[in-house]
């Protein structure tokens, strides 16, 4: 059995993904230097799923590239895994999911669309990513939720906040003096309920790709 470390944070309770893959080692989001001790310690694969951006120093590409060198199994998808997937998939690493299929085509550019403010002692997200609140905001449009404007709206309060402020809650206050109460209503309601939740969805596929991985070992 194939030795699996998982860098993991507020893209996925660590229950979930332990319900998913059972025998990997899960530690917090990573940050530099974390990937090569992992492989200093043996790991045969690992999943790159949150890591530090602003507190910390990042992950850094070239210990990527020495795990990978190594012989070492890397997988990135959902937050910093999505970002350094998209700028390491020609080297080997390997990219899973939405979020990194869009960083690799061009849709997304900043490393602020998966940032998020997490609380220091339970590091449960207290904020929105603005990729999430993207891909929110188009299915509420599909699905007639709100208008063309309001999407624009929300989408364009968004962008301009900075990343720990922003929440349903902030943006919709900021479009509620532009549009009616019932389409702003109408979202708010709807959000409670329907939001997507991009980043947990794709380090679940993740988790369940290098599950696959482990089983064929």
């Amino acid at each position: 059995m194939p030795a699996v470390v998982i860098f993991l944070g507020p893209s996925l309770d660590t229950g979930r993904a332990r319900e998913i893959l059972g025998t990997a080692e899960y530690h917090p989001p990573a940050k530099r230097g974390d990937i090569l001790r992992a492989v200093e310690e043996g790991a045969d694969i690992i999943g790159l799923i949150d890591g530090v951006f602003f507190q910390d120093c990042s992950v850094a590409h070239k210990e990527i590239l020495a795990a990978l060198k190594a012989g070492v199994t890397v997988v990135g998808a959902s937050s910093m895994g999505a970002l350094r997937a998209c700028e390491m998939d020609t080297l080997g690493m390997i990219g899973i999911g939405r979020i990194y299929r869009m960083y690799r085509d061009g849709i997304l550019i900043s490393d602020d669309e998966v940032a998020l403010a997490c609380d220091p002692f339970t590091d449960d997200a207290v904020s929105e990513a603005l990729v999430d609140i993207r891909i929110t905001c188009e299915d509420a449009l599909a699905r007639e939720v709100i208008s063309e404007s309001l999407h624009d709206c929300i989408i364009m309060a968004a962008e301009g906040m900075y990343y720990p402020e922003r929440t349903y809650r902030s943006i919709i206050r900021r479009c509620s003096e532009a549009f009616g109460p019932e389409e702003v209503g109408r979202f708010s309601a709807w959000v409670e309920t329907s939001c997507i939740r991009q980043k947990e969805a794709d380090a679940i596929e993740a988790i369940r790709f290098i599950a696959d991985l482990t089983a064929g070992e």
